[in-house]
C-alpha cells in the first residue's frame, strides 16, 4: 500500500544480476519537500534501489508510483520524459559535459524538453547565481575547481524545477567544506521548491542534511524511525 501523501512510494521491489540479490521486498517513499538519506554499505543495493525509483531500471518484481502513476508500467518513452521534466540527478563526480561551457550544460535539460536557447541560458544564469557560481557561465568544466563543478551539476538537476531530485553520493569527490556547502545548497533549494529528494551516501555528515534516513542492507531497507520495511 502507497503511504497516504506520498510522492514517490515503491512497494515489494526485487531485483537480481543473475545470482546476486541487489532488493528484496524493498520499500520506500519520500513526501513533497522532503529529504530521506539512503545510507548502507558498498553493495547492499542502494543505488540499484534509486535507479529503481528514477524509472532508469525496471525491478523484476513490485511497483513503483510517482505522483499516483505507476512508474514500473510505463513504457520507456514515458519514464525518459519524467527524467527531463518531473526528475533532476546530482552524480558524485558531477558528469557535466566538458565540450560545453557551464551554461549550456545547465541549460541542456531545458534544451532537451524544447526550450529555446536565449531563454535556457537565461534560466540557467539564474540557477548559477543562487548556487554561488555566478561568473562562471562561459567557462567550461575542466576551467573551474571540483567544488564550482558540482555546484553547476546541481544547478542543472534544478534548472527544470523537479519534483524529485535524485543525488547519488553527490558529494563523494569534495572536501569537507565544499561537501557542506553543496548540501547547504542543494538542501535549501529543494525544501524552498517543495521538491522531495532521494539521496544516497555513506557518509554521516552529508546524511545529516535529511529529514530522515533509510539504511539499505542485503537488499532490504529499515527505516531508522521504524521498523524492518
Amino acid at each position: 500500500m502507497t503511504p497516504a501523501g506520498s510522492l514517490l512510494a515503491a512497494t515489494g521491489l526485487h531485483k537480481a544480476y543473475g545470482l546476486t540479490r541487489a532488493l528484496d521486498d524493498a520499500e520506500f517513499s519520500v513526501h513533497p519537500g522532503e529529504v530521506v538519506a539512503v545510507m548502507g554499505p558498498s553493495g547492499s543495493g542502494k543505488s540499484t534501489l534509486l535507479h529503481c525509483l528514477a524509472g532508469i531500471v525496471r525491478p523484476d518484481a513490485g511497483t513503483v508510483c510517482y505522483a499516483g502513476r505507476e512508474l514500473t508500467a510505463m513504457p520507456d518513452s514515458e519514464r525518459s520524459a519524467l527524467r527531463r521534466t518531473d526528475f533532476g540527478f546530482v552524480f558524485q563526480f558531477g558528469r557535466l559535459v566538458p565540450e560545453l561551457t557551464c551554461a549550456e550544460n545547465v541549460a541542456m535539460p531545458l534544451r532537451l524538453s524544447g526550450v529555446g536557447r536565449r531563454a535556457a541560458e537565461r534560466k540557467a544564469a539564474e540557477w548559477l547565481d543562487a548556487l554561488e557560481v555566478a561568473g562562471v557561465e562561459r567557462k567550461r568544466p575542466g576551467e573551474i575547481s571540483g567544488g564550482q563543478a558540482q555546484r553547476v551539476a546541481v544547478a542543472r538537476a534544478l534548472v527544470t524545477e523537479p519534483a524529485v531530485i535524485f543525488a547519488d553520493e553527490p558529494t563523494g569527490a569534495l572536501d569537507s567544506l565544499n561537501s557542506e556547502r553543496v548540501m547547504q545548497l542543494l538542501t535549501d533549494a529543494a525544501r524552498a521548491s517543495r521538491a522531495a529528494v532521494v539521496l544516497v551516501t555513506h557518509d554521516a555528515r552529508v546524511a545529516a542534511y535529511s529529514d530522515r534516513e533509510v539504511v539499505v542492507r542485503d537488499g532490504r531497507v529499515r527505516d531508522m524511525a521504524g521498523a524492518l520495511r
